[in-house]
């Protein structure tokens, strides 16, 4: 009897020591939604002081032309230039989330240009989010231009 008792707690602690806390993940998926929105508003409206508030110092973000910035100065800088070079209706539509641990996330969204009447040009966007300072922010960016685009 005792080593089957033994053998339950045994059970019981190492399954717990397994356990993840449960993601709010209706409440966070919200949040990251809405940070996806400020981004994309934060570049429409060339918003410099909302990007800073929602890219982390280290930021790192690969662009299709094959161009990383490294930098939260660096990409503010090249998100400026990009949106001046390259007017049009940019449209970020969140596809997909998946939480890495509580504190990070991978968002995928589909990401489209129009710049021109009937000229759409179609991409991915890969954001790589954190919380820094109980907020979620974006640590990285990967813009993807399918082949044959």
């Amino acid at each position: 009897m005792k080593k089957l008792s033994f053998l339950l707690l045994l059970v019981l602690i190492s399954s717990s020591a397994f356990c993840q806390n449960p993601i709010d993940t209706k409440g966070e998926s919200q949040e990251i939604i809405d940070l996806i929105s400020s981004y994309s508003t934060a570049r429409v409206t060339k918003d410099t002081v909302l990007l800073k508030e929602i890219l982390i110092e280290d930021v790192d973000q690969l662009v299709s032309s094959g161009e990383w910035r490294k930098g939260i100065a660096s990409a503010v800088q090249g998100m400026m230039q990009s949106s001046s070079e390259n007017p049009g209706d940019r449209t970020l539509k969140v596809e997909s989330i998946r939480f890495l641990n509580p504190d990070v996330a991978i968002v995928d969204c589909r990401y489209e240009i129009k710049n021109g009447p009937g000229t759409v040009r179609k991409m991915w966007s890969t954001f790589m989010v954190v919380t820094e300072t109980e907020q979620w922010k974006i640590s990285a960016i990967r813009n993807m231009l399918p082949a044959g685009n």
